[in-house]
């Protein structure tokens, strides 16, 4: 409260008079406070203006009527031997109940009246038990003679009584009556009489006051479980009426006495409802922590139980059902409150287990009461106060859970400030007009915007032409999307990129800003290397692969020139990699200068260039290529204070529209070659219908042949060494490769043969018959291979994917069980990623049988390392093309070193492939490359050189690399060999 009224005082320091702060502390803290103690003062101070004493509890002699009806003579008669009661219970028997009292006289001062206060009573008759003379008739229609209604019952009036009179009387019940006859004088009846109707107006005016208060409060605030308490508040009232019988009204109306039952049961059965989906409400939370959700859900099935028992079950048949019904759902309420208490202990549970408590323990007496006539044991329940004090408590649970809802919002708004105001990411609120309504501090520093400019500055003055309107759009999207956009080149920023994100909310925008300029840089230099070489800025292999494909969907005449530099080698060798990669520069400077219209120009090797010469004739193509050779070949290229002479030779292919990418390339390679041979030309030129595409016939023929659904003659293996760099002289391992013998003799490229067997579809025939082949070689040479691991062998792309051959290969597996652990099955990157789940399978499944697999030409795709967890393969055969020229090129040897790492982290080997001269071998052995493979050690073998050597090592005969191979077989040489050829290459 201390803190309460400094806060008070604060707020009018500033803004009122002395004399406004102290009306402020009277009127908040003096007078509710003298209202409240001058209110506990009176409840226990003052007598009540209607003192409702001086009934008298009349013994009774009762019968139940079951049978023939009685008159009151006969059942007078009857009644002289029932036993003498205060009260008597029915039992919920509808029976015609007989009793006879005697009227007390009260003299002649005020007239004696007997009251019968049962709620349940539907009929009363009274009779003189001396003369028969009846006194009047009383129901819920009206009454006659002496009778009148009273409170909730009725009452007989006597006159003055100057001795003691005798009555019998017949009534009729419905529910759990308790009938009772109290004698009173006519002056403290009419008391009690004005204390039920004060009672039932305090409780009526108060409970419904509140009801209608939280109404408001919830529809105000569209708090949609203060109307359920609203409305519980209303049950909580009807449920007080008919305790105290003046449910038979409503805001001073009567209800018709025929609607009374079945509107008393749907009463109960709605408040049991009301009760629970109250208190799932407002315990949602604290019931997930406590759990026991089925009982809950169990107890609200009950409840739906009970409504439609009581829209079809007589008044007399549904209370034992309520008791029933209604004793479950109190029990489940009573075990969760008790958790509750005992897991939560918040004080919105601890106000609303009291408010409960009450209303449970008002109605359990209530029950007890009617059932078994033990409402004494309770000392009598005071219904008034029982029902406005579980109200007054379930309010103070409502409030209470306001005010935790409250401080939890103001909680989060305060954190929502805060982190609004640190966050680094720039966020903003725009007015519809794209003025700023506010921004953070990240946002006003990125724009160098002052809370001064809000109304001033608009969106616009910020950024590019036509942001507002990019911006709005974005907006209308939704949260899903994003922009990027431009800076304003007004204010300096129009070299800045910024990602925005916006959406719409109460017609204004709000969104989300961040510079993003260095990493759109980035993108952009990556989207550039991704097709274009980093050391001369031409395209790479396959930006140059691209503008060829582009252009062979085109009509016009195009032509493609292969570059490549003569004795370029000698200026890496004798000057070293730098000198020369400035004459890379250069060459690839003066060839785009030369080519003043927009021809495609790449770097697609070490020396070799190519240039796709669009829209023109083969002859223009020619005259441009002599002038090109002459400019690249007859001036010097300065490098510091050197200056080299580098030639340049030439092939070109006339292309036309539809040629294969790798066709035109290898066209024009080939011409390429033949041109650095011709020493007096430098130039080369294919045109249509030349040998080369005479080959290429060849090659069709060739894919003609093979594609007869037949094996074409000639199939043979070839097995070449894979040595091993940890142990070159103590195994024997290699990779078994396809030969094919044309009918002339000669033996045909293997590369050949596979490309045609794909183009006609029968690859997987000839896989199969390698794999048939070999295992039946390995079977038979089994014992002549003591130091094999494994044994290497490829499958093609369109055999992994032809289902009926991988049944055919685990088949054959199963024939061969004993040998499938040397079998090493290599797949492709590409082939492995174009079905990866497929490609899953059938390595898990190679793994089950025994074998191997291998990763081949591992680096040449875009996304190995993406998918290479999700293959769990054996090794990794590097791509030849790294390996070729790593040692002319750095960034090979770092990729090499890379994937050997990577490799090595994943528990797989690495074989690197065409390995070609000692320097390369050095510098995979320092790497730690477990296997190597290439002409180096051997070219492919027969299988007879195979079965006769000991090992891969012992096919080598460069005396170089004799010596090598023996440092590698001792540790010690090895290390001090590592150090020489670091140091040799300069490396630290």
């Amino acid at each position: 409260m201390a803190s309460a009224t400094l806060f008070s005082l604060s707020r009018y320091r500033h803004t009122g008079s002395w004399l406004d702060r102290a009306l402020y502390l009277f009127s908040v803290y003096v007078i509710p406070f003298v209202i409240a103690i001058g209110t506990i003062a009176t409840l226990f101070l003052l007598p009540r203006q209607y003192e409702s004493t001086g009934s008298i509890t009349l013994p009774m002699h009762v019968f139940d009527e079951r049978g023939t009806g009685l008159g009151p003579a006969d059942a007078l008669k009857k009644l002289q031997n029932a036993p003498s009661t205060t009260r008597f219970s029915t039992q919920l028997s509808e029976s015609p109940i007989w009793f006879s009292f005697t009227a007390p006289a009260t003299g002649k001062a005020h007239p004696t009246l007997v009251e019968f206060p049962s709620r349940h009573a539907l009929t009363l008759s009274c009779w003189k038990a001396s003369t028969m003379q009846p006194l009047g008739h009383a129901d819920r229609q009206g009454t006659s003679g002496e009778m009148r209604a009273i409170k909730a019952g009725f009452s007989v009036f006597l006159g003055y009584l100057t001795e003691n009179v005798p009555l019998v009387c017949r009534g009729t019940f419905s529910g759990p009556a308790q009938v009772t006859a109290l004698g009173w004088d006519s002056v403290h009846l009419r008391n009690s009489a004005l204390d039920f109707q004060e009672s039932s107006g305090l409780i009526g005016g108060g409970l419904l006051t509140l009801a209608v208060f939280v109404f408001v409060t919830a529809m105000i605030n569209r708090e949609w479980t203060y109307v359920i308490f609203a409305v519980w508040l209303v049950g909580n009232l009807r449920l007080c009426a008919n305790a105290m019988g003046w449910d038979t009204q409503w805001l001073d109306r009567e209800i018709p006495p025929d609607w009374m039952p079945l509107l008393r049961q749907v009463t109960f059965a709605g408040y049991y409802l009301l009760t629970g989906a109250l208190f799932s409400q407002l315990f949602r939370r604290e019931l997930r922590v406590v759990g026991y959700l089925w009982l809950l859900r169990a107890g609200q099935y009950v409840g739906l139980l009970l409504l439609a028992l009581a829209m079809v079950l007589p008044y007399g048949y549904f209370i034992p059902a309520l008791w029933g019904l209604g004793g479950f759902g109190m029990a489940v309420l009573i075990f969760l409150l008790a958790r509750l208490v005992w897991m939560a202990r918040s004080r919105t549970v601890l106000w609303y287990v009291a408010s409960l408590g009450i209303v449970l323990f008002a109605t359990f007496s209530e029950v007890l009461g009617a059932a078994f006539g033990l409402k004494l044991l309770f000392g009598g329940v005071n219904t008034v106060m029982a029902a406005l004090s579980s109200s007054m408590m379930a309010a103070f649970a409502i409030a209470e859970q306001m005010r935790a809802e409250r401080e939890h919002r103001r909680q989060a708004q305060t954190e929502l400030r805060n982190t609004y105001e640190v966050t680094p990411i720039g966020l903003f609120t725009l007015d519809s007009e794209g003025h700023f309504v506010r921004a953070n501090p990240a946002l006003r520093a990125m724009l160098d915007l002052h809370k001064a400019e809000y109304k001033v500055r608009h969106w616009n003055d910020y950024f590019e032409a036509g942001a507002w309107g990019s911006l709005q759009a974005l907006a209308s999207k939704g949260s899903d999307g994003e922009l990027e956009m431009g800076g304003a080149t007004a204010r300096g920023t129009g070299e800045r990129r910024y990602l925005l994100k916006a959406i719409e909310s109460n017609g204004w925008i709000e969104g989300s800003l961040q510079d993003v300029t260095e990493r759109s840089k980035a993108i952009e230099r990556l989207r550039f290397l991704a097709e274009h070489d980093p050391l001369t800025g031409s395209l790479n292999r396959r930006g140059v692969e691209k503008a060829i494909a582009a252009e062979s969907e085109e009509t016009l005449p195009w032509a493609l020139a292969y570059i490549d530099l003569d004795r370029f080698k000698l200026v890496n060798d004798l000057f070293g990699h730098r000198s020369g990669d400035e004459v890379l520069k250069q060459v690839a400077s003066r060839t785009r200068a030369h080519f003043k219209r927009d021809y495609p120009v790449g770097r697609i090797g070490g020396d070799e260039f190519v240039c796709v010469m669009s829209d023109t004739s083969i002859d223009d193509a020619i005259a441009q290529c002599h002038e090109l050779i002459s400019i690249l070949s007859d001036a010097p290229y300065q490098v510091g204070n050197r200056a080299f002479q580098v030639k340049a030779s030439i092939g070109l292919v006339e292309c036309s529209r539809g040629v294969r990418v790798q066709d035109a390339l290898s066209h024009a390679d080939r011409a390429c070659r033949e041109a650095k041979k011709v020493a007096h030309t430098h130039l080369v030129t294919y045109r249509k219908g030349a040998a080369a595409f005479e080959e290429r016939a060849e090659e069709l023929k060739l894919v003609e042949t093979l594609g007869r659904n037949c094996l074409p003659p000639g199939l043979f293996l070839v097995m070449q060494p894979i040595m091993s760099l940890s142990a070159p002289t103590e195994s024997l391992n290699f990779e078994v490769l396809l030969r094919m013998r044309a009918p002339d003799g000669t033996t045909l490229p293997a590369g050949k043969v596979i490309v045609a067997a794909e183009e006609s579809g029968n690859i997987a025939a000839i896989d199969r018959w390698v794999m048939t082949t070999l295992l039946a070689w390995i079977e038979k040479n089994q014992e002549s291979l003591p130091n094999t691991q494994f044994i290497c062998v490829n499958l093609s792309g369109g055999s992994l994917n032809d289902e009926q051959f991988m049944e055919d290969i685990f088949a054959l597996f199963a024939q061969h069980p004993s040998i499938v652990h040397y079998l090493c099955l290599e797949i492709t990157e590409s082939v492995a990623l174009h079905d990866l789940e497929n490609t899953q399978r059938f390595i898990s499944r190679v793994h089950d049988m025994g074998g191997k697999i291998a990763l081949d030409d591992f680096g040449a795709g875009y996304t190995s390392f993406k998918y290479l967890k999700a293959l769990s393969a054996d090794a990794l055969k590097i791509d030849g093309e790294f390996v070729r020229t790593m040692c002319a090129h750095p960034a090979d040897i770092a990729i090499v070193e890379a994937i050997v790492a990577l490799a090595r982290n994943l528990g797989m080997r690495s074989v690197a492939e065409w390995v070609e001269d000692a320097d390369t071998l050095r510098a995979l052995q320092e790497i730690g490359v477990d296997y190597v493979q290439g002409y180096l050690i051997a070219k492919p073998q027969e299988s007879a050189a195979i079965l006769a050597a000991s090992s891969a090592a012992s096919f080598v005969k460069d005396p170089e690399v004799v010596n090598i191979i023996e440092c590698l077989s001792e540790p010690d040489q090895a290390l001090t060999y590592g150090y020489e050829w670091r140091a040799k290459m300069g490396t630290h």
